[in-house]
């Protein structure tokens, strides 16, 4: 795999680097992949959490895109925040004259502390225009429920909305459990065809900021370096446990996953036999 592989990160700003597009570049940053950048909305996030969210002007939003496109294509691509109904069309545009580059979709559709990430017609943006181009759909448990529109929180509800949303255009679907209850957190990978269990023991452990992040935004940097999309979460998925069992409490006070690089190595050298 060539260390030279790019992957185009289109999401929100965090001021307290913790989450959104800083997490996503520190992610692919670790896998050794240059992250191209959009920014589609501004947070002010500190200790007490977030203050003020501002979505980016539609027409700003489109000139990065076309900037960070100008010479060639990433060799994968993540969305995450986009703030309004005129972005989301934007970036569907911007993703459709990519053609066959993968894409991510992190739908970060629920509020955080009472402000809004995706307004209610960006929401129906986002199902009607990005949710079929999605390569890999990475949602937690309230996120999968508000998009099927119906609750999951048993095993078989998970299975059912990870085919529903496939049957929506989704080429696949990771439903991550980390918000569900039970000894075990277990991830669920569905490819249309296939159901695969990611599971763990769950561990008590501080609440962090920016794990669905990395997780997300792993995946896409695999997917740039040409693993195949089981490798890539599974890849991912390694690194991020690796990751929270030594988080970071950084001078604010907020957790995040520890440090990503080490995460990486140690999982290439046991994915090598090392």
């Amino acid at each position: 795999m060539s260390g030279s592989a790019t992957a185009l990160v289109i999401a929100g700003s965090d001021s307290s680097g913790c989450a959104g597009l800083q997490a996503d570049l520190r992610a692919l940053d670790a896998l050794g992949v240059h992250g191209l950048s959009v920014v589609t909305l501004v947070t002010a996030r500190g200790r007490k959490g977030v203050k003020k969210v501002d979505p980016l002007r539609s027409e700003l939003v489109r000139a990065q895109l076309a900037a960070a496109t100008d010479t060639t294509l990433p060799g994968a691509v993540k969305v995450g925040a986009l703030g309004n109904a005129a972005v989301v069309e934007i970036v569907a545009d911007a993703l459709r004259g990519m053609g066959a580059v993968p894409v991510v979709l992190d739908p970060v559709i629920t509020p955080i502390q009472g402000r809004t990430l995706l307004d209610d017609s960006g929401f129906a943006a986002l199902m009607r225009e990005l949710v079929p181009l999605a390569g890999l759909l990475v949602p937690n448990r309230e996120e999968a429920g508000k998009l099927v529109g119906k609750p999951v929180s048993t095993a078989r509800q998970v299975k059912a909305a990870c085919q529903a949303l496939v049957a929506m255009g989704a080429r696949a679907v990771l439903l991550k459990g980390g918000h569900f209850e039970g000894s075990d957190c277990i991830d669920v990978l569905y490819d249309g065809s296939d159901f695969v269990e990611l599971r763990v023991a769950r561990r008590p452990l501080p609440p962090m900021l920016g794990l669905g992040c990395a997780l997300s935004a792993l995946i896409t940097g695999e997917l740039a370096l040409g693993a195949p999309l089981l490798e890539a979460v599974a890849r991912a998925h390694a690194v991020v446990q690796r990751a929270v069992t030594c988080p970071r409490v950084l001078a604010n006070g907020i957790a995040v996953p520890g440090d990503l690089r080490v995460a990486v190595s140690a999982m290439r050298s046991e994915a090598s036999g090392d």
